[in-house]
């Protein structure tokens, strides 16, 4: 195998010194477009968020408090007013720009490292780039993100919420159960965000492949690239819904209920059945594509500005 096609060729094995620049300033390109492509993309995707994760709260035996995703957005419209399609937003706000960042971030660095003399990135390497920038993300962002999220959708269930806002939230929820109170579902989070970026990067990565015809450096139009990031949104949906109610689960208001992941998972079935581990299935379906839509059309906007300013 050649030092070119290696999958853990470094930028500085390059023939020529200069090729070791280009590829630092590109990891810090991707964090900052990450960064900002995050921002921009939950503001418009939240309320699908929302919905989904009401209904996978929404346990099988238990008092169901809604019907489906209608029900649950009028419900919820009747109740706190529009606004509350929106409660928890500035807990995905807060995280949702580290989390990006992280994860584009990760991938270049990753893709910088695995691959070969044109640009281009193996099969293998397109899941591991993949896979690794979802572990990154997991850790660093997105399991204390989406704990405190799913306690603050969860305390709105609550005759009487006890959350007041970001920073009063998160306080009690520290004081209460220490920092690991923040961690809940760590496991299931490395899974779920694991898979979910190998399986998008794979495919988004494979396809704007297909249509280059190898090629690097030729362009993919955003609307093309909007569609193949709704096929790989669909894909990551299909491939790792389980575990992301399995998640939502282990970092809810009721988590003590299970020893760990393992053991939600296994109560799951037997309670409610193997259909429960496709609750939110559809507004978690609407809501991925259209936001790895987004954010791949965003992300690819801003590093095509930075590419031509920031050589």
């Amino acid at each position: 195998m050649s030092k070119f096609n290696s999958p853990f060729r470094r930028p500085w094995m390059a023939e020529q010194g200069a090729a070791a620049a280009p590829a630092g300033n590109t990891g810090v390109k991707g964090i900052i477009a990450g960064g900002i492509t995050g921002g921009i993309e939950i503001c418009i995707t939240f309320p699908t968020e929302y919905v989904k994760t009401q209904l996978q709260l929404d346990e099988k035996g238990g008092q169901k408090q809604y019907a489906g995703i209608w029900d649950c957005c009028k419900k919820t419209v009747k109740g706190h007013g529009f606004f509350g399609l929106y409660r928890g937003l500035s807990v995905l706000l807060y995280g949702s720009i580290p989390k990006s960042a992280v994860r584009f971030g990760a991938f270049e660095a990753f893709k910088n490292r695995m691959k070969d003399d044109k640009g281009n990135l193996s099969p293998v390497g397109r899941l591991l780039c993949g896979l690794g920038a979802g572990v990154a993300e997991a850790i660093f962002a997105v399991t204390p993100m989406e704990t405190v999220k799913v306690k603050f959708i969860n305390d709105q269930r609550s005759a009487q919420p006890r959350f007041k806002g970001f920073f009063h939230g998160v306080g009690m929820i520290v004081k209460e159960q220490g920092i690991g109170g923040v961690y809940k579902g760590l496991t299931a989070t490395i899974i779920k965000q694991g898979s979910n970026q190998a399986i998008r990067f794979f495919v988004m990565e494979t396809l704007k492949d297909k249509y280059r015809g190898g090629d690097p450096k030729k362009t993919v139009p955003k609307l093309v690239v909007g569609a193949f990031g709704a096929v790989a949104g669909a894909a990551s949906v299909f491939g790792n819904t389980p575990v992301d109610v399995v998640k939502t689960r282990m970092q809810g208001l009721e988590a003590h209920k299970y020893k760990n992941t393992l053991d939600c998972a296994m109560q799951i079935w037997k309670n409610e059945g193997p259909a429960a581990f496709y609750k939110g299935t559809v507004p978690r379906l609407s809501r991925v594509c259209l936001d790895v839509a987004i954010t791949f059309m965003i992300y690819d906007s801003f590093m095509e500005v930075f590419n031509k300013v920031w050589p």
